[in-house]
């Protein structure tokens, strides 16, 4: 008995090295509803009748387990994930529309010219700070509770707060500076939960796939906010009509979701449909701070928030104060800066995702690697770019173009490495903690401190009132290439982890590391689990 025992466990080891290589070559595990595999939900003891059946029995059944894929179909997975980038891009297209209109926002509240930049900065860090402090709570909520409903409930918060936004009077900024604060709230709830959707319909490199046209949003939408807010603005004569054009596409993505999307099961993708309960959430956060690979991309993501926020909405201004110096005409200024953000961001995606899936053929690593490469090569293009906007604008363009290429290649590949070095029932979690870290210690920060600096550096300048604000932003914006380099150091870190962190993950949701009965009943590896999973239940020889 003891022999058929090892047999089977050998089998059984065979068999994980199978379903790993055919989670990362095949189709997604989604089929036509109604095509599940009829599996006990209760795990059995291996009895004499089982143990008498023979090897072809237990392949047979372990093939049906594999190849059968969860109750939600190709087609709804797809048009899923299609919805999903629409909402993310007009997620995007709003948060920009202020960058474009910045110079507007500034003249119609009468900001204060002595610290214009530092108060206008406020408007970026109202709106990170409700999407930083909130998403920790989506997260908890998107673990446990209908994701479907958080969507619905994200969209008619941000949409209905940016509306109300456009009809603020000029004499009440601070309530302006609310109503930002509260779309941040609604993006939060929206943004926590989107991808652990995808995650549960996609697996391998399919995902990535999915993800890559998931965040191409990222920088296609912020590119599409600056052209579109600055020209639905000069169309009508006023900033506020930029403000007024999302919320109506924010009802239409509502309609989409309710009718459209269907959630599917929390890691069905990775273990077909198998079951997995709910820890505390201290357990969740006490697992997440023991997960290296985790950690490691969350302080990359950092650094990457910190370099954007400061960028998108500095980089335009600096450039138009730079167009002045020469004398030229600043009225495209905004439309090359979006069209270059949606090209560099396309391209830096697909760069980024592609050159990924090939380097993972020589380097289980390559995620943070490409990573890392993207930051630490693009921090001399963008230092080069600043340093000629007043001079040469046309070699600057084109510095600026590379340096975003190379900073946007993270874009898909960030939140691939959280979804597979966490388990499914701990995503939207760390999705949401990641979030709160990159904003809380990036892109809250980055805007406000690079306008007091340029604040304190132009009142020790002497110069024209253009060259005042060239100089002391051009200055103020150096910080950001220091701070992609550490971005990079960050996830260099994370490669050293991210092999091990990952196998760990697969071994779990696969049931490698449940008990000899589990993994023996109906002959299969993969077997549903009707208690906790931990993720330290099994640990790599580094930990």
């Amino acid at each position: 008995m003891n022999d058929r025992y090892a047999e089977t466990n050998s089998s059984t080891s065979t068999r994980l090295g199978e379903y790993i290589e055919i989670m990362e070559e095949t189709e997604p595990f989604v089929s036509r509803p109604g095509n599940m595999v009829n599996v006990n939900r209760q795990a059995q003891p291996p009895d004499e009748e089982r143990e008498s059946d023979n090897g072809s029995s237990r392949q047979s059944s372990a093939e049906a387990v594999y190849r059968e894929p969860p109750p939600i179909s190709m087609t709804r997975a797809y048009i899923t994930v299609v919805i999903l980038f629409a909402i993310n891009l007009l997620n995007y297209m709003d948060r920009y529309t202020i960058a474009a209109n910045l110079p507007e926002i500034q003249e119609f509240f009468k900001l204060d010219k002595s610290n214009v930049n530092s108060e206008s900065g406020l408007l970026q860090t109202v709106f990170i700070v409700g999407y930083m402090v909130t998403s920790p709570v989506f997260g908890y909520l998107g673990d446990r509770y209908s994701r479907k409903m958080i969507l619905i409930f994200g969209i008619c918060v941000w949409s209905g707060s940016t509306l109300a936004g456009s009809f603020v009077p000029s004499d009440k900024y601070s309530l302006f500076l609310f109503m930002r604060a509260v779309v941040g709230v609604g993006e939060a709830s929206y943004t926590t939960v989107a991808s652990t959707i995808i995650a549960d319909l996609f697996t391998g490199n399919r995902r990535t796939q999915m993800l890559m046209l998931f965040y191409f949003a990222i920088p296609v939408g912020s590119g599409l906010g600056y052209i579109a807010g600055s020209g639905i603005a000069d169309l009508f004569g006023m900033w506020q009509a930029a403000f007024r054009v999302t919320p109506f596409l924010g009802v239409v993505s509502v309609i989409a979701v309710i009718l459209c999307i269907r959630e599917p099961r929390r890691g069905q993708a990775e273990s077909n449909n198998r079951n997995f309960w709910n820890t505390s959430y201290l357990d969740d956060l006490k697992a997440l701070k023991r997960n290296r690979s985790w950690m490691w991309s969350s302080l990359g993501f950092v650094s990457v928030a910190w370099v954007v926020g400061a960028l998108s909405l500095w980089a335009p201004n600096a450039i138009k104060y730079a167009y002045k110096i020469q004398g030229k005409d600043t009225k495209n200024v905004d439309f090359l800066f979006g069209g270059i953000t949606c090209i560099s961001g396309f391209v830096g995606v697909i760069i980024g995702t592609v050159g990924a899936q090939w380097y993972r053929k020589y380097n289980p690593r390559a995620d943070p690697l490409v990573c890392a490469i993207g930051l630490i090569v693009g921090a001399p293009f963008l230092y080069l770019g600043l340093m000629l906007a007043p001079i040469l604008d046309y070699a600057a363009w084109g510095l600026i173009l590379i340096a975003e290429i190379l900073l946007f290649l993270n874009w898909a590949l960030v939140p691939d490495i959280l979804l597979y070095v966490v388990l499914p029932t701990r995503r939207a979690t760390a999705s949401a903690l990641q979030m709160l870290m990159g904003h809380a210690l990036g892109d809250a920060l980055s805007p406000w401190i690079i306008g007091a600096i340029s604040d304190g550096i132009r009142h020790h300048m002497d110069l024209s009132e253009d060259y005042n604000n060239f100089y002391s932003l051009q200055y103020a914006l150096y910080i950001t290439t220091f701070i992609t380099v550490l971005g990079g150091g960050a996830f260099l870190a994370n490669a050293l982890f991210i092999e091990q962190d990952k196998l760990r993950i697969v071994k779990i949701v696969t049931g490698d590391t449940v008990t000899g009965i589990d993994k023996s009943t109906n002959g299969s590896l993969i077997v549903p689990v009707d208690v906790p999973v931990e993720d330290n239940q099994y640990e790599s020889d580094s930990d």
